[in-house]
């Protein structure tokens, strides 16, 4: 079994997804983003949450999941 990604490598491979043209990644509304502008969280902290929230989904098969399902089409 593979080692699990740190906390570093998730974050950036989620803003190298945030930032291709070719994936669909959406803010998202959330009323404790008090710190965002319009309260929408963005899609690395929405992935993020996620992933801290859930600690039994593997990150490298959830990103990968995630890649396959925003990507435009």
């Amino acid at each position: 079994m593979p080692p699990l990604m740190t906390v570093d490598e998730i974050t950036t491979k989620l803003e190298q997804l945030q930032s291709d043209p070719k994936m669909v990644t959406k803010s998202a509304y959330s009323p404790s983003a008090v710190d965002y502008p319009d309260n929408k969280l963005p899609f690395v902290q929405i992935h993020l949450a996620y992933l801290k929230k859930h600690h039994q989904v593997n990150p490298a098969q959830y990103i990968s999941n995630l890649e396959i399902m925003i990507k435009q089409r």
